[in-house]
């Protein structure tokens, strides 16, 4: 029986969500598996994966082929690292210890370089929201002024549509008091 360790799909339509099992080879995607041993969801910014790391390891000693997603996925969380040291401490080229203090190192640089990761894309939302607020202002300020101008040529046209409204009630007025200057 050939065994991979692949992916199994769960989650609905547009949100996937894996299970990372040991299943044999002729086995349906979805169908039966041997164990499962982790879960991956690619919709989060970073990916976000649950392993059990000693059963993964396992797998990959006993001779289970990974698919190339999951070989990525183990890459990243180490597995096939402790895989390759595990084989120097077989051919004796470093002793347990040595593979502990390279393992834990090696875990130290991908924890900071995830810790990186996640302030980049933090920081780069940030500026986003800082361009759009910035956007928003220039588009308020644009129509305040626009408004301002409708409303400063809505002023002149009703003052000079009341400033001849004056001038005819003072030509009538004028008018009248030279009426009333002939009458007498």
């Amino acid at each position: 029986m050939a065994v991979k360790i692949r992916l199994a799909r769960h989650g609905r339509k547009a949100s996937p969500f894996y299970h990372i099992v040991a299943a044999d080879s002729r086995s349906p995607r979805d169908g039966k598996f041997i164990e499962k041993i982790g879960t991956y969801r690619p919709t989060t910014n970073p990916a976000s994966v649950e392993i059990k790391f000693d059963r993964a390891l396992y797998w990959l000693e006993v001779g289970a082929e990974p698919t190339d997603t999951v070989r990525n996925i183990l890459r990243d969380q180490g597995v096939l690292y402790m895989k390759h040291l595990q084989g120097g401490v077989k051919k004796g080229a470093f002793d347990e210890a040595a593979l502990e203090t390279k393992f834990q190192a090696w875990l130290e640089e991908n924890r900071k370089k995830t810790e990186s990761l996640v302030s980049k894309l933090s920081s780069a939302k940030q500026i986003a929201a800082k361009k759009r607020i910035e956007l928003e202002i220039e588009k308020n300020k644009a129509r305040e002024t626009e408004i301002a101008k409708k409303n400063s040529e809505l002023a002149a046209a009703a003052a000079a549509s009341e400033a001849p409204a004056e001038v005819a009630t003072e030509e009538e007025v004028v008018a009248d008091a030279a009426e009333e200057t002939a009458a007498e």
